[in-house]
């Protein structure tokens, strides 16, 4: 999913963000939820809200407030899986997950192994009261937060349905929808404790500022991220793009990273934010980054297509070679990412030869995958059949791959 935004001809672009407080008893604002307000329509679609952390950490003049507050933020079942939640704090995220469609025994099974990961990673979990049902008590010790929706629940069954939430998980009960006083005062007398609804605030929509840096830039960064080059060889060239090294200081002193005082120097930034989690910014910014304005749908299908080789290759190729596969997939559009032929923007990196022939050449093992991803992308049924018959892939293992890679592009809001 493409999530708009506005860009002027300088790179600097804006997205909006509705921005709901959750208070206490008191009605003293404790956390915010935060929504997609950028979309078309303002249509809510929970596979994009992962976008609003890195939006939120571009609040440089701190038009959101959410330094000291904690983060509400949904994330679909099938977007859990993604990686991006490294690049903030876990201590201030709430992961709000929804109930399985129809409650199936085996969804619920196949997610709570994920779920427990992130909770060990000290994230805290929320869901909403049919988290009481038989079906989701191997969920029931997860939950930090129970939401209770007070438009559908009967104020007879308000106190047992908090009194349950108490009992078998230990969650703080969040009562939303609270659209009146009296509605307010019956889930105080019922034990919530925390609570949100258009009585207490409408969501308010605030745009917060994006800086693009250099499209070029983010490209040798990615380069010198995957090279795992020296702190050095990464300072000079954020010394070099002003918006590119502004973006990763706006990062490492954001709210959501966390720090206990301000990183005021490049090197001392790059050593905090690491290589894994420098990867993973990097291929964000690159996806986001357009030509001259325009929108990334090409930096999109290049992080497909990267995404897509990789997972082919588990199972049978090393990590190293995995994460070539990656590489050769998201730079297979770097002609047209860049407006330039491809002998030149190969140029501008310093990949090892056989990644340079499987891209311009379709060579080796990295070019028939390469070959293979493009067949998938355009229903080439003849050239689908053949590169998988070479490559001993079954129609499942490619039909997977292709599915959570597109499932993976969409949790960044591409």
């Amino acid at each position: 999913m493409t999530t708009a935004s506005t860009q002027t001809p300088t790179g600097r672009t804006s997205s909006l963000i509705g921005r709901q407080p959750i208070v206490d008893r008191e009605r003293v604002v404790v956390a915010y939820e935060l929504f997609d307000r950028s979309v078309e329509n303002h249509v809510h679609d929970t596979s994009s809200d992962i976008s609003l952390l890195f939006n939120a950490m571009a609040d440089t003049g701190n038009e959101l407030g959410i330094e000291s507050k904690t983060i509400f933020i949904n994330r679909t079942h099938q977007s859990l899986l993604d990686g991006h939640l490294d690049l903030v704090r876990p201590e201030k995220i709430v992961i709000e997950v929804g109930p399985v469609p129809g409650h199936d025994a085996a969804g619920i099974e196949a997610l709570l192994q994920t779920l427990a990961d992130l909770r060990k990673h000290g994230y805290r979990l929320a869901f909403n009261h049919t988290v009481l049902a038989p079906a989701y008590k191997s969920w029931q010790a997860l939950a930090d937060y129970v939401k209770v929706d007070m438009l559908v629940t009967k104020p007879d069954l308000l106190k047992p349905i908090v009194g349950a939430i108490k009992a078998r998980t230990g969650a703080t009960v969040v009562a939303e929808k609270i659209e009146t006083v009296e509605l307010f005062s019956a889930a105080a007398e019922a034990g919530v404790t925390l609570f949100q609804g258009y009585w207490i605030a409408h969501p308010q929509v605030v745009k917060v500022k994006v800086v693009a840096p250099s499209q070029v830039s983010v490209l040798q960064l990615f380069n010198l991220v995957r090279k795992q080059a020296e702190t050095s060889e990464i300072e000079a060239l954020l010394k070099r793009d002003a918006m590119l090294g502004f973006n990763l200081m706006r990062l490492i002193n954001s709210a959501g990273f966390g720090l206990a005082r301000e990183v005021s120097s490049f090197r001392h930034a790059v050593m905090l934010i690491g290589m894994k989690r420098l990867f993973r910014w990097t291929a964000l910014l690159l996806t986001a980054s357009g030509v001259n304005g325009a929108a990334s749908v090409v930096g999109t299908t290049a992080v497909v297509r990267g995404r897509m080789m990789e997972l082919l290759g588990a199972g049978t190729l090393t990590q190293e070679e995995c994460e070539s596969a990656f590489v050769v997939g998201i730079f297979s559009l770097l002609d047209e990412m860049l407006c330039i032929p491809m002998d030149q923007a190969l140029e501008l990196l310093s990949l090892p030869t056989p990644l340079t022939n499987a891209i311009s050449r379709g060579t080796g093992v990295y070019g028939r995958m390469l070959t293979l991803t493009k067949a998938a992308e355009g229903s080439d049924d003849v050239t689908f059949t053949r590169v998988a018959g070479e490559l001993k892939y079954t129609n499942h293992h490619i039909n997977t791959a292709h599915l959570e890679a597109l499932v993976w592009a969409d949790s960044l809001s591409l």
